[in-house]
């Protein structure tokens, strides 16, 4: 009998480290040729890009408001504008010396949104504080009590204006889109027809469209007598224009949901009502979290377009600044810049807030 011959396993390569920066810059930037060829290219246009930005953003810079500083050869950015028109970017053609107004009414919306988006706060008296808070914001902004006095609608601009229609319009078309894509899916051919023109009337038209609608149309058909603030239907036409868009979403989810949940459902004696509570819309709505926040986002930006009807929010209120002064007209893309950084921060913050919501709605899913 012959003795086995003893033969070595030979010797695996170490595992690949997949923590840390290293690691994911090799297997992102430089995984294949390919990536590692784009990783380069992308580079060298990052080192020539970077330095002249910084050079011409900071370095070269003028900072302070005097036009004809910013008017000299070798000055770079002209951030002076922002120094000296902040304030009128910021709360548009509100009055001057009232301008604590439009600031104390922005905060206390501003914090009652950032409170509502934490868990703690999703309590039965929510509804009722947003209620305060926003009658608060009304009185603040129009006045008319305590002394204050009167600021038309058509006066509020600015910031306190993009917040107002992008927080009222996205709270008031998420349950109108839930209404409509449950509508969409019922089994009562007038209901499925109503949401389904309404949804289809919408979506087949830009949003400029229904602000002029709204503004410039819909009055002519209310009674000899009747007029209906410009604010109140801007705010419902964008509303309208949101839920139609939301609501596609949400039916995207509602698809979704396999159709055995909802026969057994049935067969425990829910009724449909008890089933779409606490069955199908809690997975719908988890699976759809970014498609909502997406669309909230979008919406929150096309706020700017309400200028076509002389209500001069963020963007509006930027460029009538600097229309009406022929000084510092030449610095528009400065002032852009700024308000582009606004907008970013918000719509950045909403998208570290939809990316919790999701990781949230993960847990659930992990075993």
């Amino acid at each position: 009998m012959n003795a086995s011959t003893f033969k070595p396993v030979p010797s695996r390569p170490a595992p690949v480290d997949t923590e840390g920066p290293v690691a994911w810059i090799k297997t992102n930037l430089f995984g294949d040729k390919t990536t590692s060829l784009a990783t380069l290219v992308i580079g060298a246009f990052l080192l020539w890009l970077i330095p002249t930005l910084v050079d011409w953003g900071l370095i070269r810079a003028v900072w302070e408001a005097r036009f004809e500083a910013c008017r000299a050869e070798t000055a770079g950015a002209c951030w002076g504008v922002v120094t000296e028109k902040y304030r009128f970017i910021i709360f548009g053609r509100y009055p001057f010396e009232e301008q604590w107004r439009p600031l104390v009414a922005t905060g206390l919306l501003v914090g009652l949104l950032i409170a509502s988006c934490i868990r703690s706060f999703w309590k039965p008296w929510l509804p009722g504080l947003w209620a305060v808070v926003l009658v608060v914001f009304y009185y603040l902004m129009a006045g008319g009590l305590l002394g204050m006095s009167v600021v038309e609608t058509d006066r509020w601009g600015g910031l306190p204006l993009t917040i107002l229609l992008a927080s009222i319009s996205l709270v008031l078309s998420f349950p109108l889109a839930l209404v409509v894509a449950l509508g969409r899916r019922s089994d009562l051919p007038a209901i499925r027809t109503i949401c389904t023109v309404y949804v289809e009337l919408i979506r087949g038209v830009p949003l400029i469209s229904v602000l002029f609608m709204a503004s410039f149309m819909f009055p002519l058909f209310m009674p000899v007598g009747l007029k209906i603030d410009v604010l109140l239907r801007v705010l419902i036409g964008i509303t309208l224009f949101s839920a139609a868009y939301t609501a596609e979403v949400i039916r995207g989810g509602l698809q979704a949901v396999p159709k055995g949940q909802i026969e057994a459902a049935a067969t425990l004696g829910l009724s449909y009502w008890q089933t779409q509570r606490k069955i199908v819309l809690p997975q719908a709505l988890a699976m759809v979290v970014p498609g909502i926040m997406n669309n909230f986002i979008s919406v929150f930006k096309d706020t700017s377009l309400v200028t076509i009807v002389s209500l001069y929010e963020l963007t509006g209120a930027m460029a009538l600044a600097l229309n009406s002064d022929a000084d510092w007209r030449p610095f528009m893309i400065e002032g852009y810049l700024f308000i582009a950084l606004i907008y970013f921060a918000f719509c950045f913050s909403m998208s570290r807030y939809s990316s919790w919501v999701e990781k949230q709605v993960n847990k659930s899913k992990a075993r």
